[in-house]
């Protein structure tokens, strides 16, 4: 029997649905059924090797966690990269096409319209049911000719859709009615139900509202869903999900709390993989701040962290122009650490080079000179996973690598150490003579509990006993009741329906 589908889409972004495709892919899979996220079109920097050694956004990794199978490229046929205010990375099915400026990328949706449905067409054959995120808003009908994320995927494939609605940002009544309003009727048509997302306080203050929604769009109603408390605990999708612009400036002038250790992350405009740091913001004893342009780093920060980059020629001058290498030189000599994840491991050195143009015009620029080494961007990208173990100590880890760019270390007799040995025996990062700058390529370092501990006592901090991996598959859990308990999941499985979308050949 052909795998049913069901498509959730949104009013608008950070309307909650990749944590509603999450929550009910773990629900369903509960039951039995062999559940596969996909989304034909994501943007995001926040991304995750996949098994079958491709990138694809780091929501539909989560996805599939929660269905409890491994992450496919076909779950995410289409990953755009942003690189700048106009232009993004195109990585189809896994693998890096090219780059685009957003009206040559509107030019390219229609062939990539193929591989989308191939993607679509190959879980579906391993799956009893698919479920599809659609990105931003439904209701774009100015880029509606060329659409593959939302309703030219749903009318290609034959996909009824779910439309998802935001309480909690106001106007969600207009916002699920106005959709219904301007969208083609024929788009219209392939929408069989709404679920308002976010609900505070007494449930019965909307059953006007839902009736009202239902009445002026003839669609049926399938939940009213309260705020999910923990969502906090699983990781962002994309830079939204960083704590909004000013509460590391607020955290700042209010001190860290007794028996907390600050740890500052760099929020520079093109950050990525930033959900490398998760499990810092659940630590009970770390008191993570984001640092936007505009503000200091925090005096009181044991440990800075320059995180991974889609851009990092263009974060690093970011990162100047805000100040921060002053106050990298103010934290080092106060006795802080400092650690870089991939572009910030890059810019930790003395030279960058991008003489072939890959994530903006061909320059060679001086890095921050922290580290004795030297990189160029060059070659093919690096998506896999690797383990290993620290060169001092031999902490074990599990990590991945997402990364262009061959770095040398300098011959100077105090050009610092090697940080990690990869299991291939390989050694990676680099870490100064006296231990306080260090760097790497491996990402998802603090996601494995005994790197997390032993970072945190190199900075002074007491010792944990967070095990990060089974608090997210728990919350998943918590997600997957949270959603049966308001959501009418077996009217959604009446309403998806077996796609007519086969694998080539």
């Amino acid at each position: 029997m052909a795998a049913r589908a069901l498509m959730i889409q949104g009013t608008g972004s950070d309307v909650g649905k990749s944590l509603i495709v999450a929550g009910l892919a773990r629900a369903f899979t509960r039951r039995g059924l062999r559940v596969r996220p996909f989304k034909p079109q994501n943007m995001s920097n926040n991304a995750a090797v996949t098994a079958d050694g491709g990138e694809i956004g780091r929501a539909q990794a989560l996805q599939a966690r929660a269905a409890r199978v491994p992450a496919s490229v076909h779950m995410n046929p289409v990953l755009l990269k942003p690189q700048s205010e106009i232009g993004a990375q195109v990585v189809v099915q896994g693998k890096v096409v090219g780059n685009a400026k957003a009206r040559e990328y509107q030019s390219m949706k229609p062939g990539l319209l193929e591989a989308v449905l191939d993607s679509f067409a190959r879980l579906a054959d391993t799956a009893d049911l698919v479920l599809v995120e659609g990105a931003g808003s439904a209701s774009e009908v100015n880029l509606r000719a060329s659409d593959i994320a939302n309703m030219g995927f749903a009318r290609a494939a034959d996909v009824p859709v779910v439309l998802l609605g935001d309480i909690d940002r106001g106007g969600v009544i207009a916002s699920l009615v106005g959709t219904r309003a301007v969208i083609d009727p024929a788009d219209a048509a392939m929408i069989v139900g709404f679920i308002v997302n976010r609900f505070r306080g007494d449930p019965t203050l909307f059953d006007d509202g839902m009736k009202t929604v239902a009445r002026h769009t003839g669609w049926h109603a399938l939940g009213l869903v309260p705020f999910f408390d923990a969502a906090s605990k699983l990781p962002a999708e994309d830079a939204l999900g960083i704590p909004g612009r000013g509460a590391s400036a607020a955290q700042g002038s209010a001190g860290v709390a007794p028996g907390r250790t600050r740890i500052a992350v760099l929020a520079y405009p093109r950050i990525a993989n930033f959900d490398d740091f998760d499990p810092l913001r659940l630590e009970p004893i770390v008191d993570l701040a984001f640092v936007r342009p505009g503000e200091a780093i925090p005096g009181d920060a044991r440990l800075v962290i320059l995180p991974g980059s889609k851009a990092t020629i263009a974060d690093l001058a970011a990162l100047r122009q805000a100040g921060w290498d002053i106050d990298l030189a103010a934290h080092l000599r106060r006795g802080g650490h400092v650690l870089g994840i991939c572009g910030g491991y890059q810019m930790l050195g003395r030279t960058i080079a991008d003489p072939d143009g890959i994530e903006g015009p061909p320059a060679t620029v001086d890095g921050l000179a922290l580290l004795d080494i030297d990189t160029v961007l060059e070659g093919e990208k690096v998506l896999i996973e690797t383990a290993g173990e620290t060169v001092a100590g031999a902490v074990p880890f599990k990590g991945y690598e997402m990364h262009i760019g061959r770095t040398t270390h300098g011959a100077s007799a105090e050009g610092g150490r090697p940080l990690l040995r990869l299991g291939d025996g390989r050694l990676d990062g680099t870490s100064s003579a006296n231990g306080r700058v260090s760097g790497c390529y491996v990402h998802g370092l603090m996601t494995d509990d005994r790197q997390r501990r032993h970072w945190l006592q190199r900075i002074g901090a007491p010792a944990s006993d967070l095990i990060y991996e089974p608090e997210i598959d728990a919350t998943l859990d918590l997600l997957a009741d949270h959603l049966e308990r308001y959501i009418d999941c077996d009217r959604l499985l009446e309403l998806a329906r077996p796609s007519r979308v086969t694998v080539p050949g």
